[in-house]
């Protein structure tokens, strides 16, 4: 009974753990990204289609990166792959006072896209490893904490901005800006130091030899992805992702040209935006555990296809908020399903590979997002733009309710004992 009592309350630190290394980590992330990137690209003379470029450039290290991070995890162990995510977390954003040119900031942003790359599909392993049958309930409440981060960040980068440079700051009080968001994301690597014992190790003392780490990574890829179930599940929250990466981008730019307001206001929406994240997204993740995950993925779809369009309709600042906050539900909906679906439809041996590329195609979409915008806007208004993005999120809701069945719940209580006490 001792025992057991001593793994639950292991497990809950793990979380804490996790949560509170999370919330600092996607705060200086997220300040160093929306609204402040888009914006530091323009003030250095950044076209629409080199903004979405550096705008999307950190998620195509997500591409590459997840998977074999992922698998690394798997093998090694989950504490060293979050030490060294926590270290990009907290020094590259320093990096950022050398720009001047914003063709560096390209490069600076897939350095610094490893930090994500690396903590998310091992957080989200973790997760997994230890959330039994409450793995929608949990990663959803992991990932609206950690969103926290983010939502402090928007409203906080762009005042800052507005603060320190008025309406059109100069590139000299970005770099200020991002001296701030460095400290900030430092205190993610004091987290993990201070909190190292409460995170997993390596579940072998052995180290396993160079052939079976890829061996195994082989076969575990192919298994996820030689599966059009998790494939299909997958991509929907990286097709969904084509939107929120196209409006990190572009809607900081839309907001200050064309409707003509501040960069604050810019932050005010993306803020909006992660309050539905964190108040809705725990209680989504709840009813897919219970009702199933298929239909509310659906329905957040639609919802992300009408309320996306809906955005260079309106100039008014007053229903820009509430079309946000509609996007916000959506996403909360298609977000709180997709990896909780992901994880009990795969096949791989083991959580950290199928996180891996599941978080690799969210990564596709989340980078093509502001890419394609970019592109579009070179050639047309933003109507037709997004228009075209959201036709591209209605042909994959189309398909996901064709072909992908809702997973059955196959595990037996004493299964999920066992996972709950080896993580």
């Amino acid at each position: 009974m001792a025992e057991g009592s001593n793994s639950r309350v292991s497990l809950t630190w793990t979380f804490v753990a996790l949560i509170l290394i999370g919330f600092f980590a996607r705060l200086s992330y997220s300040m160093a990204r929306t609204p402040v990137l888009a914006l530091f690209a323009k003030a250095l003379g950044a076209s629409s289609t080199m903004i979405g470029l550096v705008v999307g450039m950190s998620t195509v290290t997500g591409i590459f990166f997840k998977a074999p991070a992922g698998t690394l995890s798997d093998v090694f162990g989950r504490r060293a792959a979050l030490l060294a995510s926590v270290l990009v977390f907290g020094l590259m954003p320093f990096t950022y006072l050398l720009v001047y040119d914003y063709h560096l900031l390209i490069i600076i942003r897939f350095f610094h896209g490893f930090a994500t790359a690396i903590y998310g599909p091992v957080a989200m392993a973790v997760i997994i490893d230890i959330a039994g049958e409450r793995k929608g309930q949990l990663i959803a409440t992991y990932s609206s904490i950690s969103v926290l981060g983010g939502l402090i960040a928007a409203p906080l980068g762009g005042g800052l901005l507005y603060m320190l440079g008025g309406a059109n700051p100069s590139p000299e009080v970005f770099r200020l800006v991002y001296l701030i968001v460095g400290c900030i994301g430092s205190i993610s690597l004091l987290l993990v130091l201070a909190l190292w014992r409460y995170l997993p190790s390596r579940p072998s003392p052995e180290p396993p030899t160079l052939g079976e780490v890829i061996g195994k990574f082989r076969d575990d890829v192919v298994a996820v992805i030689t599966d059009v179930q998790v494939l299909l599940t997958s991509s929907m929250e990286g097709v969904q992702n084509l939107t929120v990466g196209a409006l990190e981008a572009f809607l900081p730019v839309y907001i200050t040209s064309t409707v003509g307001l501040s960069s604050f206001h810019a932050g005010i929406l993306w803020g909006i935006q992660l309050v539905a994240l964190v108040l809705i997204r725990p209680v989504m993740g709840r009813i897919s555990d219970i009702h199933g995950r298929k239909p509310l993925i659906t329905a957040g779809m639609l919802l992300c296809v009408v309320s996306f369009i809906l955005y260079p309709i309106v100039r008014a600042f007053p229903i820009l908020c509430a079309v946000t906050l509609l996007f916000g539900l959506g996403e909360s909906m298609v977000t709180s399903s997709t990896a909780a679906m992901v994880a009990e439809l795969s096949k791989a041996r083991g959580h950290g590979t199928s996180m891996g590329v599941f978080g690799s195609l969210w990564d596709i979409g989340h980078a093509t997002g502001p890419i394609a915008t970019g592109f579009l806007l070179s050639y047309l208004d933003y109507l037709p733009a997004f228009g075209a993005i959201s036709g591209i999120l209605l042909a994959a809701t189309v398909l996901f309710q064709l072909f992908v069945r809702e997973p059955r719940k196959v595990k037996s209580d004493k299964s999920e004992e066992t996972t709950q006490r080896h993580p």
